[in-house]
């Protein structure tokens, strides 16, 4: 199957569970050929990874299985507040949540670098090697193992991470200024599934938002449904998101449809739940705020950095795992790898997807 009749079959499929905003389908497509660029490609074909994974790494492919985010990699980190008002860090989606060996994140994470790398807004990650990078991300996975988790509170702890939290790129003015643009936009009208989702977790019921789609965000997720709820509340704006639910990509790679398993990915992660992040069937939903969005890679201006940042995404990595009774099996199978097997399978996996990115950009 080439990469062209895998994005057909997988968006042919993923239309069964919901409408395709076909604007978003097109732009998502013309990033994926950017000449320059292939971090686009790779975050916007998960579908086609997870059609490689078992033949590429067949050798990790029987390892311990975990409840896994799948399509992990260096954007997929943010933060949010907890229930308790404090700043938090860590993975920021799992809509391709699925039980998988646990080196599967790990490689897809390890594959990220190598592609972000390659963007100019890559930030300090060129700064080091990328063997060195992978025995950084998993001494950070194998510390949290060992720990029994290792929750990322940005407090008293990680300062490197909690100064690029509160960089000037996420000044609050800045952030909904961006934001509100969407309100130029035509009045949308959610499915009430949908508005549901958007308004329950608002901090008032007397609330009227403005509801509008919500185009051109993230990668991978393009296609998909995705609305807003803006309102003013108490002297400033307040906004929540909701995005349609289908299940994950590894299940059209095995010809499934098993539902989606955000919600117990997030649930089992060992950290400090996001109060606003809501996974349900249909559709997931989540507050957007100035300190609850992605950290940007740009942030990263030195080694220090660098290092923090890749081990803490490996750390984190661990805090999902942690949610599956497998944590002894993990470890196990773990240290009886062979030295380089995380660049040695991330550098196949991104050899896989540079020839699809060839031949996505021919056709």
């Amino acid at each position: 199957m080439t990469v062209h009749e895998a994005t057909t079959g997988y968006e042919t499929w993923l239309a069964g569970f919901g409408p395709i905003d076909a604007a978003d389908l097109a732009y998502k497509h013309a990033r994926m050929a950017d000449a320059a660029d292939p971090f686009p490609f790779f975050r916007g074909t998960y579908y086609r990874w997870a059609q490689h994974w078992p033949k590429v790494c067949a050798d990790l492919a029987t390892a311990p299985a975990v409840l896994a985010v799948g399509d992990l990699h260096v954007e997929n980190f943010g933060t949010w507040r907890d229930g308790d008002g404090r700043l938090c860090w860590g993975v920021n989606d799992f809509d391709e949540a699925d039980d998988l060996p646990y080196a599967h994140d790990l490689v897809r994470l390890a594959a990220s670098v190598l592609f972000a790398r390659k963007t100019e807004t890559a930030g300090g990650l060129t700064l080091v090697k990328f063997r060195p990078t992978c025995e950084t991300i998993l001494a950070g996975y194998a510390a949290a193992l060992d720990a029994g988790g290792d929750p990322f509170v940005l407090e008293e702890r990680h300062a490197g991470l909690r100064a690029m939290a509160m960089s000037a790129d996420r000044d609050p003015v800045a952030f909904w200024k961006k934001l509100t643009k969407v309100l130029a936009d035509p009045p949308a009208e959610p499915p009430a599934a949908a508005r549901a989702a958007l308004t329950a977790g608002l901090p008032s019921p007397d609330l009227t938002p403005e509801f509008r789609r919500r185009p051109r965000v993230g990668v991978g997720s393009l296609g998909k449904a995705r609305y807003v709820a803006l309102a003013q509340w108490g002297g400033g704006w307040v906004a929540r998101e909701a995005k349609a639910v289908a299940p994950p990509a590894t299940a059209w790679a095995a010809g499934d449809a098993r539902p989606s398993r955000a919600g117990a990915a997030v649930a089992g992660a060992k950290r400090c739940p996001d109060p606003f992040y809501r996974p349900g069937p249909a559709w997931v939903a989540r507050r957007l705020a100035p300190r609850c969005s992605r950290v940007e890679l740009d942030q990263l201006g030195t080694v220090t950095d660098v290092t923090e940042l890749l081990r803490s995404m490996g750390a984190e990595t661990a805090n999902v795992h942690l949610g599956s009774p497998t944590a002894a099996a993990v470890r196990a199978d773990l240290a009886g790898r062979p030295a380089d097997w995380l660049a040695d399978a991330a550098k196949a996996m991104e050899d896989a997807v540079t020839a699809d990115w060839a031949a996505w950009r021919a056709g």
